[in-house]
């Protein structure tokens, strides 16, 4: 008497059944889950002998040199330079590929809404004859609902991936901006330079000017020879050829801060020259071991490792089955008398739509299971495999060149700041040797010519002594870039900001 039960349940005891040996197969043939890979957490910079000071730049660095010039022309550039907004665009779009990620794990509800009429074939299988009509009408009205249960976590890992891409691109927005910030103030402190060293060198054609008109009486009344006014002649000529590269240096940069704020020259704001700020050009005492913190480039690389290890995760949650259920409640009713939507006069299908017993209802689970791919679930996690090695290396290889960077720049200022105090020696010495010239011409023991050669010597040693001004400006904004300009990771428990910053885990890993 217990047969037929048992029977009927066989089938739902098979499937069970299989379901189950497939599931046990696919876990057996998933490759292993991967542990995060060991990332390094310092920068090798000992041995360097700059001296340290107090803090880290921060975000508006550029207010530090106290210049009302710069700090409307970074508000400018901040605002409108077309490279920034290209940074801005890839971050909208790592936006939005997170949104669709987090729509695609979520339930699927459609509605459907159709009202079809068909002729039937003569010589169908059905003929008319046999069924008494010709033409019939049908008409569904109803929702449709699926839902995936995401058990392994492959919904879940795509949208973990999709979020730290976004995060990659806020900090490669990040790096973007600092890059910027550094080309217009290095820019603008060149165009600085340019302005005191034209203003030496007007100064320097002035005194050979001078020297020239004493050298041509001096041969016109016979004390010297006629070399001398050549020699002046050429002295002369390239003085004016100094000033006239300095003069074009000053116009180029112009166009290129022009080009940097994304207008012409004409709309740049009002500049004027004016002195080249103070260096400062330290180290911070903990930069090797907060520089990867600190570093736009080094915290977008680290979320790429990541996203790229969320993608693996991915690509082995494909080797388990997916389990899904469908359902669908409606209305459906087919009718062959002709509704008065088609021209006939009865009520037909559309009359009997929303009587109590067009109702259907459908309920559909199903499992998918990867059972024969051709190797494809295998190389799209040998893909995802090689993607992750090369976002690990990609990070090593930044953080290696984020230390040669630091390490480069730092060595650079102390060279340059050991030159620029040898040069404010010579350039003393020059200021007294013009000193005493100009005594002895007073007391008539020397010509005016020995007070205008000591004047073209100081000219050219201050002009010398602004361009290693520059040189450490140049430097010092090189540094500040390579210590993150103000960039800095939040701590867990911060609130992630839209700019120039991201969230690290306790143990220095980004997290989303």
């Amino acid at each position: 008497m217990n047969m037929p039960n048992s029977k009927r349940a066989l089938p739902g005891r098979l499937i069970l059944s299989v379901a189950l040996a497939s599931l046990l197969a696919g876990c057996a043939i998933a490759p292993a889950k991967l542990k995060h890979p060991v990332l390094r957490d310092d920068v090798p910079l000992a041995g360097l002998q700059l001296p340290t000071r107090a803090g880290w730049p921060t975000a508006e660095w550029w207010r530090s040199y106290h210049d009302t010039q710069l700090d409307s022309l970074m508000a400018q550039a901040l605002r409108q330079s077309p490279s920034l907004s290209q940074a801005h665009a890839r971050v909208r779009t790592a936006e939005q590929s997170v949104r669709l990620a987090a729509a695609q794990a979520g339930l699927t509800v459609n509605g459907n809404a159709q009202v079809s009429r068909q002729r039937i074939s003569e010589h169908g299988l059905m003929p008319p004859k046999l069924l008494g009509f010709t033409w019939y009408n049908q008409a569904d009205l109803g929702v449709q609902f699926q839902y995936e249960f995401d058990w392994w976590g492959k919904k879940r890992d795509a949208i973990d991936a999709a979020l730290d891409q976004a995060h990659a691109a806020e900090a490669q927005r990040s790096a973007a901006a600092l890059a910027i910030e550094n080309a217009v103030a290095d820019t603008y402190f060149g165009w600085l330079a340019d302005e005191a060293r034209l203003a030496l060198a007007n100064k320097a054609v002035a005194t050979q000017q001078q020297l020239l008109r004493i050298a041509r009486l001096r041969v016109a009344r016979g004390v010297d020879l006629s070399d001398t006014v050549q020699q002046a002649t050429s002295n002369l000529a390239a003085a004016r050829q100094l000033a006239l590269t300095i003069d074009s240096s000053a116009r180029i940069r112009k166009v290129a801060l022009a080009a940097l704020l994304g207008v012409d020259t004409d709309h740049l704001p009002a500049l004027h020259p004016r002195q080249l700020p103070a260096v400062s050009g330290a180290l911070p005492a903990n930069a090797r071991i907060d520089l990867i913190a600190r570093r736009p480039d080094i915290a977008a690389s680290r979320w790429e490792v990541e996203a790229a290890l969320k993608q693996t995760d991915e690509a082995r949650a494909q080797f388990f089955p997916d389990i899904s259920i469908s359902a669908m409640a409606g209305l459906s009713s087919t009718d062959q008398a002709t509704p008065a939507l088609f021209g006939g006069g009865g009520s037909g299908s559309l009359g009997n739509l929303f009587s109590a017993g067009s109702r259907v209802f459908n309920l559909t689970p199903a499992i998918h299971l990867p059972i024969f791919e051709g190797g494809r679930l295998r190389a799209a996690y040998g893909v995802s495999r090689a993607q992750l090695d090369a976002a690990v290396s990609q990070y090593n290889a930044v953080v290696t060149d984020a230390a040669r960077d630091v390490a480069t720049q730092a060595l650079s200022a102390e060279q340059i700041a050991s030159r620029r105090r040898q040069q404010a020696t010579q350039l003393q010495a020059d200021r007294e040797l013009l000193a005493a010239a100009q005594a002895r011409v007073r007391q008539g023991v020397l010509d005016a010519r020995t007070s205008l050669a000591a004047t073209a010597r100081l000219l050219q040693q201050q002009d010398t002594s602004i361009s290693l001004h520059a040189q450490a400006l140049s430097t010092d904004l090189a540094l500040i870039k390579a210590l993150g300009g103000g960039y800095d990771m939040p701590t867990p428990g911060q609130q992630r900001p839209t700019t120039h910053s991201t969230k690290t885990s306790t143990s220095g890993a980004p997290t989303p």
